[in-house]
């Protein structure tokens, strides 16, 4: 019976032709055979719930609003109530300097003192500025003398016009006479030729007088103090008065001397830098803001400023303008310009100084140099200004700690 199947089903089924003898195949086979589990059994992958999914978009969403919000925000406050925090008190400084050269002999003035205008800074030893002045003196006097004997000379010199004069009259009638005398055939004509002769070298003579006059005329000048040579002899005394007084230096202006480096005996050069003095008047602000941030800023504008220096308080000041122009950095060689060559995907904005004039009251002890964060605005009573006031209300109050 086996046997006739077998011959009546010429192709065996996958399961016969399987060794009986084989288990580990049969197990594989048991394996491929066995049904899929269901979806809902422990063996599933498992899915998040769409509870965190929901949440986890829903995140999203908060991020992707408030990343919007606060760029609007910045676009907003860049237009409307621009703000940098690069500001700084500015104040009119000066490098103090003798105008004439010498060696220190006196230090009145303390470092980081308040002094008054016109107060004593320091001086040079006076004494080649007071001989100067006694030169000076001794040469106006002898301008004076050399002045009042041109003076004398000019007289004697017209005395002698005078005396020429006289002479070419009294020759004059001589001639005269003779002449007529000759006409008469009772003098010779050799008395005639002297006659002549003298006549001639009595013009010659008033001529000769006459140029000497003028020549010391104009080489004595006026008289008196009027002369020339007095008056630059007087200027010469007013420069040596006024070096002596250069000898000591003193305060322009009511303000602060600071940097100050001198030593009694130190030997200092016309023009070279002493100290530095820093005015007492009102200071202004000066903060770089980006150009973006300058479509609605000019002068005038309202501007409130925090000083690190007074934390918590907001002061008043106002916009007095924006600079025209900075130096880009741009370089030439050969009398072209170079390329700027630049590894950045984007070129940093530019930014321009804004001069602010303060408005309120600030300390006294504010100083030169110190840091302000200044807020303008460029188009207020709108939210936006409201919010970034309070904004730069919470930050004054940060000053405090940082």
């Amino acid at each position: 019976m086996h046997v006739a199947e077998t011959q009546g089903n010429p192709k065996p089924s996958r399961a016969a032709a399987t060794p009986p003898d084989r288990p580990g195949l049969r197990a594989v086979a048991a394996s491929v055979a066995e049904p899929a589990a269901p979806a809902g059994t422990a063996e599933a992958p498992a899915t998040p719930p769409k509870d965190a999914r929901g949440a986890a978009k829903k995140a999203a969403r908060i991020i992707l609003l408030v990343t919007a919000a606060c760029l609007a925000y910045h676009v907003a406050t860049d237009r409307m109530v621009p703000s940098s925090s690069t500001g700084q008190v500015a104040a009119a400084t000066a490098q103090i300097a003798p105008r004439v050269s010498g060696q220190v002999e006196t230090i009145f003035a303390t470092d980081n003192q308040f002094v008054s205008a016109g107060e004593r800074l320091f001086s040079l030893d006076p004494r080649p500025y007071d001989l100067s002045v006694r030169i000076a003196e001794v040469n106006l006097e002898q301008a004076r003398q050399a002045v009042a004997a041109s003076g004398t000379s000019l007289e004697a010199t017209r005395a002698q016009v005078d005396q020429a004069r006289t002479n070419l009259s009294a020759t004059q009638i001589a001639y005269d006479r003779t002449a007529e005398l000759h006409s008469r055939g009772l003098t010779s004509q050799a008395g005639m030729d002297a006659a002549e002769a003298q006549l001639a070298s009595a013009s010659a003579g008033l001529a000769a007088a006459e140029a000497g006059y003028r020549s010391a005329t104009e080489g004595a000048g006026d008289a008196g103090d009027a002369n020339v040579k007095v008056l630059a002899a007087q200027v010469q005394l007013e420069q040596a008065l006024l070096n002596r007084e250069f000898a000591t230096v003193t305060a322009p202006s009511d303000g602060y001397v600071t940097n100050l480096k001198l030593s009694a005996g130190q030997y200092l050069n016309a023009g070279a830098p002493a100290l530095t003095f820093i005015s007492s008047e009102r200071p202004w602000v000066m903060a770089d803001f980006r150009e973006n941030q300058l479509a609605h800023v000019e002068p005038g504008k309202d501007v409130a400023l925090v000083f690190d220096g007074q934390p918590g308080q907001i002061v008043k000041g106002r916009v007095q303008g924006v600079a025209w122009g900075i130096d880009p950095g741009r370089m030439s060689a050969n009398g072209l310009p170079q390329n700027q060559s630049s590894t950045r995907w984007f070129e940093p904005a530019r930014s321009i100084p804004v001069r602010i004039e303060i408005v309120d009251d600030i300390a006294p002890t504010m100083r030169v140099g110190s840091k302000v964060n200044a807020m303008i605005y460029a188009t207020s009573d709108n939210p936006v200004a409201w919010l970034a006031s309070g904004m730069q209300r919470i930050g004054s109050l940060f000053s405090y700690l940082y």
